[in-house]
């Protein structure tokens, strides 16, 4: 039986995009997101994490921080306790700063990164038996092995490894959706990193579906990849699928796991 830890929640932080949600970091070009369906997208999120058994919490937009609606990537959950992290992108530290008093209103005991080290949330992936931490240019060997340290006292494994250069974070291609089972792509299956687990692969030309979340007996899955939501259906067939409308996250390249921090308190 698993320890459901990479899935079994009961609440999350959130914060609500912001109108300077444009301004936000991105790998290429394309339209703006429209703030107003930004807004009511993450909203209809927010909701399907409360019917996934969540307790969600919402902080408000900070307009001087355009990316800061993806609170994944400044702090790490555990049971234990939460880490404050440190972004790879500079625009992004002061981010920090903004999360440390609301973990504190949710854990007892917060640890914070020192540095030099940087890392990124959305280079971690927690499954039931380890953490696996993917390097990448947010995220590189000084700040992992401050982070597996950190871990290590709370008796969790780390593991680092290689995200292929291609991908902006380990999690952009991959997610663990238990049963020691890992949705992922093409790339991310023959890189090796997951030889230890089931890998369930997208369909071809969905490759974004790989950045989904299981919460509790729920899979948060984005929308317009029918093809990865059948395969789901059929893996997955004792759990629930929710398909959202994340097209406004992904012109500033983010997704499902990126606008939440999902934690287990007992």
């Amino acid at each position: 039986m698993t320890s459901g830890l990479g899935f079994r929640f009961t609440h999350s932080i959130s914060r609500m995009p912001g109108q300077s949600i444009a301004s936000g970091l991105r790998a290429g070009g394309g339209p703006d997101p429209d703030p107003a369906l930004f807004i009511a997208q993450h909203k209809a999120y927010l909701v399907a994490l409360g019917e996934a058994g969540v307790e969600p919490s919402c902080l408000p937009a900070l307009e001087a921080y355009p990316d800061s609606v993806f609170v994944e990537d400044p702090a790490l959950c555990m049971p234990q306790g939460a880490i404050l992290l440190r972004p790879g992108a500079k625009s992004r530290a002061g981010e920090t700063q903004e999360m440390l008093p609301v973990l504190y209103t949710h854990f007892d005991t917060v640890h914070i990164l020192q540095g030099p080290g940087m890392v990124d949330g959305g280079d971690i992936m927690v499954t039931d038996d380890e953490v696996l931490v993917g390097l990448s240019a947010r995220t590189d060997e000084s700040g992992f092995s401050e982070l597996e340290t950190l871990l290590a006292g709370w008796g969790h494994k780390a593991r680092m490894v290689q995200t292929p250069a291609s991908i902006l974070h380990f999690k952009t291609a991959s997610s663990f959706l238990g049963d020691n089972t890992i949705l992922c792509t093409e790339v991310m299956a023959q890189s090796g990193v997951f030889d230890a687990y089931q890998i369930v692969q997208v369909a071809k030309g969905e490759e974004a579906a790989a950045n989904a979340i299981r919460v509790n007996d729920t899979i948060l899955l984005s929308a317009g990849f029918p093809k990865t939501a059948q395969i789901l259906r059929e893996r997955f067939a004792d759990l629930k699928l929710v398909e959202l409308d994340t097209s406004q996250a992904a012109l500033v390249d983010g997704g499902l796991s990126c606008m939440s921090l999902r934690f287990s308190r007992v």
